[in-house]
């Protein structure tokens, strides 16, 4: 299996198996001589980890890290710098039943024609348990970003099914994170709270959409043609699990639109150059125009869910699955961290080079 690295200059190697022993990253690319918050890395996993609510998987993990290399006196050295994060609840066995059963709109049956052999045991390498090393390597992107450029980067939870709330650049982290579906509006995140129970109650799931704001992102970050800081976002963002659809600005509602109503209009004030509408969503032509950078992913409900449903076997036979173990209704709550996490590592790629 090839390609489990993302980056060229701030590059991360991801590792590891849902029921493995551990799973991480390897960062290459870290600026030297930085000292690094092990605590918000800590924060970070916390906010991504499973059972963290009801309306979460019942897996539980408390997502502890060890750093093996690349650190000393907690100053960045310049050499890859590995995170391991063990699988301290891993149950492999609960998954004996998927063995011989491709589970529908799951990678089961993709990865065994590829590969010829799959890990059954949470789906292996397709688990989105492995992201839990990219927020890591995510949020020491952060600590670079905010310190040497000011860049801030926040997602949250805009819909959950038929449930959606006003998309905005206002929001706190302290708004997202008093809900348990992070969604910052408190009267819609309880309806959104409602979607996910009343799913998990009839053995379904749900999806939804993450909204992300870069803020303070420089002018000029990103290349025409084949290197535009949006189709490298599309790029990390589509890395993700279940991710369905990406858009940036406007977006698919751009096609409702005359062009003399979607123009972002350039105008100077005080004396700085700005646009009056930001349908572009921070970016033109591929490069960043100092507006904030917002886009949105679309998940798909989880694909694992207890609900009967038609499937094959290896023996290419017609049968029933109603999967068991243990799995979230609603894969967005925990989608957010992610988003901010990819997003960071894109820009850093972009930008560590200027980070002296």
């Amino acid at each position: 299996m090839i390609n489990n690295t993302f980056g060229k200059n701030f590059a991360i190697t991801s590792f590891g198996e849902s029921h493995g022993k551990h799973i991480g990253v390897v960062i290459d690319g870290c600026p030297s001589n930085f000292e690094l918050d092990l605590a918000h890395i800590q924060n970070e996993l916390q906010r991504r980890r499973p059972g963290q609510s009801e309306v979460t998987t019942s897996r539980l993990e408390s997502d502890d890290f060890e750093i093996t290399s690349g650190i000393f006196e907690n100053k960045t050295t310049g050499a890859p710098i590995t995170i391991l994060i063990p699988n301290k609840n891993a149950q492999p066995t609960d998954y004996d039943h998927l063995k011989s059963v491709y589970r529908p709109s799951h990678a089961d049956y993709t990865y065994e024609k590829k590969y010829g052999h799959r890990d059954f045991a949470g789906g292996g390498r397709s688990s989105a348990r492995i992201t839990a090393g990219w927020v890591a390597a995510g949020a020491v992107a952060k600590q670079v970003l905010a310190q040497f450029f000011d860049i801030q980067i926040m997602a949250y939870v805009s819909q959950i099914h038929h449930v959606a709330c006003p998309k905005s650049i206002e929001y706190t982290l302290m708004d997202i994170e008093k809900s348990i579906v992070r969604c910052p509006n408190a009267e819609i995140s309880a309806k959104m709270v409602e979607v996910v129970n009343a799913a998990k109650s009839e053995g379904d799931s749900v999806g939804g959409i993450v909204s992300a704001v870069i803020q303070n992102c420089p002018i000029g970050i990103g290349d025409p043609v084949f290197n535009k800081l949006n189709a490298q976002l599309a790029k990390a963002m589509f890395s993700i699990n279940a991710v369905k659809g990406f858009q940036i600005g406007s977006g698919f509602d751009s096609i409702t639109k005359k062009g003399s109503e979607l123009n972002d209009e350039w105008v100077v004030q005080n004396g700085i150059p700005s646009t009056s509408s930001n349908n572009s969503g921070g970016i033109q032509g591929g490069i960043s125009n100092g507006m904030p950078i917002e886009f949105d992913v679309a998940f798909k409900p989880t694909s694992t869910i207890s609900k009967a449903q038609h499937t094959i076997n290896t023996d290419s036979e017609n049968i029933t699955l109603a999967a068991s173990g243990r799995h979230d209704p609603c894969v967005v709550p925990r989608a957010a961290p992610i988003v901010e996490a990819m997003a960071a590592i894109t820009l850093l790629d972009y930008l560590v080079s200027d980070c002296q």
